[in-house]
């Protein structure tokens, strides 16, 4: 697969899958670049902002460039892609906001939007994967569905994959997870206000 691909999908679809989106070796790196101190996520933002563990339970780590060099990798990754979906589908994306997600055995996220339409300036939504070895008994699926609420899809949380959909129009959920689980989530936003920042992890 490659980035036109992707671009066609998100034209024709909404969303797309990119299995070896990066290579082993960068997988792994960006794995040891897992942080060791963590924050309950939550839901909401600004004064709504509030921690529900009936909602969701996993911890969240902002990504930032001083991480080292695979997180800075991975950020220049991301760039390269909002670059070249801006220029084929004219979407305007400003700029791309991430975090590490951790998922302990038992824990959860809750159908949720990532974006409402007139609330937030979140556009498109990625979410790559860490976890080698990952079989169908661990759980902890990313389930995808339309604004009907019909399934779209059941995606494992296998390393390397990448997942890139539309934030306003695919409510998702992840299904609890039976070993612990990491992954990337990210937003690229348009042109607003960038201090709403939204705890969402998929």
């Amino acid at each position: 697969m490659n980035v036109d691909t992707l671009i066609d999908a998100i034209y024709s679809h909404g969303w797309c899958i990119w299995d070896d989106f990066l290579t082993p070796e960068q997988v792994s790196e960006l794995r040891a670049s897992i942080p060791a101190n963590w924050q309950q996520s939550g839901i909401g933002r600004d004064m709504d902002y509030v921690q529900e563990a009936r909602v969701r339970k996993d911890k969240i780590q902002w990504l930032s460039p001083e991480m080292g060099a695979p997180v800075q990798h991975y950020l220049q990754q991301m760039e390269d892609l909002r670059a070249a979906v801006n220029r084929h589908l004219y979407l305007g994306l400003f700029e791309y906001e991430a975090h590490f997600a951790k998922y302990e055995p038992g824990d959860f996220y809750k159908k949720h939007l990532d974006s409402f339409r007139g609330q937030s300036n979140r556009k498109l939504t990625t979410v790559f994967y860490l976890n080698d070895q990952w079989v169908a008994e661990d759980g902890g699926e990313l389930v995808m569905y339309d604004l009907d609420d019909q399934h779209l899809a059941r995606v494992a949380p296998k390393a390397g994959r990448l997942v890139v959909f539309l934030s306003e129009n695919f409510p998702h959920e992840v299904l609890p997870a039976h070993k612990r689980r990491y992954s990337i989530a990210g937003w690229y936003r348009v042109n607003g206000n960038t201090g709403d920042r939204l705890d969402v992890a998929s």
